[in-house]
Parts: C-alpha cells; structure tokens; sequence
C-alpha cells in the first residue's frame, strides 16, 4: 500500500481490478484509510455511473480508522472492447467537524467553492477478461480484500482443524 505524506486518506488496492465475465456481476473492494487525528468524510464518484454500483459512495471515517466500499460491476452482455478500460473513478475527501453523521453532511461538503480543502484521487480500472490467459503467481501474491472468501477459508480451516482433532481423539 502506498502511503504518501500528508494525505488525509491512503486507498488500497490503486486500481479496481475487476474479473470480468458475461451475464456475471463482478466486483473489487477498496479499503479507505484515514491517516489523521481528524474526521475525514469521503465521496466516490465515477465516470460510468450507470455500469458500477458504489456502497457506501459517501461516508464519515473516524480517526485512523478504515471502511470498505465494493464497487460492483455490472453483469455485461459482451466483453467490453475498450481494453484497456477507460473509466474512472474520483475519490473525494475533507475533514469534516467530529460526531458529524454521513446524513448530516452538507450538500457543499465536496465543492471546492466554498474555500474547503478537498484532497482528490484518480483511481483506473482494470478489466481482467476471464478469456484471457492465466494470472500469474504474482497476481495471487497481491492481498485482496475479499472478506467473504477469507472468513469462508478460515471457517473451513478451522472446520478442518476440528475434525482432524476430533479423529485423533476418537482413534486413541
């Protein structure tokens, strides 16, 4: 993760990577950290707003704390033909006063207008076609932020674990 001085928030992965297969929604977790002693509120916008599902787009981070936002992919009827991808996405962010709420934010919150400091981020989008040749070891080295596989991995090693102790025991 690349951490670079002074940023209200640092995003991990850079780019949303996304598998892409036909009639099959695809998606990529990004992890927003908020590196100050501050609030920091944060709003995801994208060039393609009618392709990708954004939850939560908007939020309040509390101080170096972190939240998770899936951006999901909308199934596609054919394999895109701009690869590489063109889209974008715009990561907005500014402190905002302690207890404020995602609801209580003001409509101004992200314009520069006002005088506000906003720090922005581009992230690209990858499209990985699932037609495409293999991923290579260095493709799986890189962390990902599937919780729902991780934790399903962990339960099925614990489950594991379990039953191999359990058949010890039983044999003895």
């Amino acid at each position: 993760m690349a951490f670079v001085a002074n940023r209200l928030v640092s995003v991990h992965p850079e780019d949303l990577k996304f598998h892409v297969e036909l009639e099959k929604h695809s998606y990529c977790d990004l992890k927003i950290t908020n590196n100050t002693e501050n609030h920091v509120a944060f709003k995801v916008k994208t060039t393609s707003p009618k392709k990708y599902f954004v939850r939560p787009n908007t939020g309040v981070i509390h101080p170096w704390d972190s939240s998770v936002i899936r951006v999901t992919l909308q199934a596609q009827r054919e394999y895109p033909p701009d690869l590489p991808c063109k889209d974008k996405f715009l990561l907005q962010s500014t402190i905002v006063p302690p207890n404020v709420d995602v609801d209580q934010l003001a409509q101004d919150t992200f314009n520069k207008e006002g005088g506000r400091t906003i720090e922005e981020r581009k992230l690209k989008v990858v499209y990985i076609s699932s037609k495409s040749t293999p991923r290579s070891l260095e493709d799986y080295s890189k962390p990902s932020f599937d919780t729902n596989l991780v934790s399903c991995l962990l339960f099925t090693a614990s489950d594991i674990f379990l039953q191999i102790f359990l058949t010890i025991i039983f044999i003895q």
